[in-house]
């Protein structure tokens, strides 16, 4: 099982279809709100990152909404 961590905001829609994306594989995740959580925005921004979504998944990173990539890497 991979570990998938996704970085979100409140008023990102490419965030929310992610997330529905990941439900429909039915592949648990959990969500690092940048809004709401300053610690997930300073990992974000230490990561390199300005904006959302980011997925990581295990050790490969998915800037914005790749539903490919996000496919291949999910099997």
């Amino acid at each position: 099982m991979k570990n998938v961590v996704v970085y979100t905001s409140n008023t990102c829609g490419y965030c929310h279809a992610a997330m529905k994306f990941l439900d429909s594989m039915s592949v648990s995740y959990t969500e690092k709100n940048v809004s709401v959580d300053a610690e997930a925005r300073k990992e974000l921004i230490k990561k390199g990152f300005m904006g959302v979504p980011v997925i990581m998944i295990d050790d490969e990173v998915v800037q914005g909404f790749d539903k490919v990539r996000l496919q291949e890497l999910l099997g």
